[in-house]
């Protein structure tokens, strides 16, 4: 009997030892995908930054503000300004989109200003434009720090190449925390450069990044497979295409995927063989 006793009681220790340690693995398994959602966003937001500079800059003033129809991001609450007589070499544009909320053509609330400072047109192989914010929101997020795009002149395969740095920095809406970014890319326009319209444009990003999530984990990034834009109608908010790998301190990498070019708000973030579906922001 005390034989059976102890073999009873090796058996309770047992179960509850490899009870435990499931439990532990449960526990451990890494399904982060916050910082990658991080990294989207910022990507997507100072993206944004870019067309919106790149519409403001297009054509005379009077037509700054192109309709929906035309494929524009900016609408008719958005005010933009050229300021050419400060300077013999640079100009300012000023695209203010006012106090309150402004609802733009990609679905997007912005207020405040976006300043772009700029030597050349945008189109002119050697232009620079230096892009910065002044109480600037999109969908109640902060968007603070500095871009600046260099036209690198047309490819091999004729497209228009641009250099694009940015240093910033996005304060979430209801105290989210803080995401800091940092990135190096390259954006090649591949489709709709010879149009005025903008709904058929289309581009191409490559590059790397670094930052800090709203967690205050850092993080490195680099793009595996270019990013697609696609600025059609229910496709310009995220990108369609392409994939990053997306490394946090301490962690795995993870790879997150922006599927085949269908326009949806989904992408998957891959975490030791795992696939996690996440929506994007």
């Amino acid at each position: 009997m005390k034989t059976r006793k102890y073999f009873l009681n090796a058996i309770t220790i047992l179960a509850a030892v490899s009870f435990t340690l499931t439990s532990c693995k449960k526990e451990d398994e890494d399904t982060d995908t916050s910082g990658a959602s991080d990294n989207a966003l910022a990507e997507s937001t100072y993206q944004d930054a870019a067309n919106i500079a790149d519409e403001a800059g297009t054509g005379a003033l009077s037509n700054y503000r192109i309709d929906p129809e035309n494929g524009g991001l900016l609408t008719t609450c958005a005010t933009i300004t050229r300021d050419s007589a400060n300077s013999a070499d640079a100009d300012t544009i000023t695209v203010d989109f006012g106090s309150v909320n402004c609802y733009c053509n990609d679905g997007r609330n912005r207020r405040g200003k976006i300043l772009i400072v700029y030597n050349g047109t945008y189109r002119d192989s050697g232009s620079t434009w230096t892009i910065t914010f002044d109480n600037y929101f999109v969908n109640d997020n902060q968007v603070m720090g500095s871009k600046t795009v260099t036209n690198n002149g047309h490819n091999s395969a004729g497209h228009l190449v641009y250099s694009i740095n940015v240093n910033g920095t996005i304060l979430l809406a209801n105290n989210g925390g803080t995401i800091t970014w940092t990135s190096q890319r390259q954006r090649e326009w591949t489709a709709g450069e010879s149009t005025p319209v903008w709904y058929d444009d289309t581009y191409s990003i490559t590059g790397s990044a670094s930052g800090t999530g709203a967690s205050g984990n850092t993080f490195t990034a680099n793009i595996t497979n270019p990013l697609i834009r696609n600025m059609a109608f229910g496709c310009r908010r995220h990108f369609v295409q392409g994939t990053f790998e997306f490394t946090p301190s301490n962690k795995p990498m993870r790879t997150v995927d922006f599927g085949n070019g269908a326009c949806d708000d989904i992408a998957t973030v891959t975490i030791n063989n795992h696939v996690y579906t996440i929506h994007l922001r």
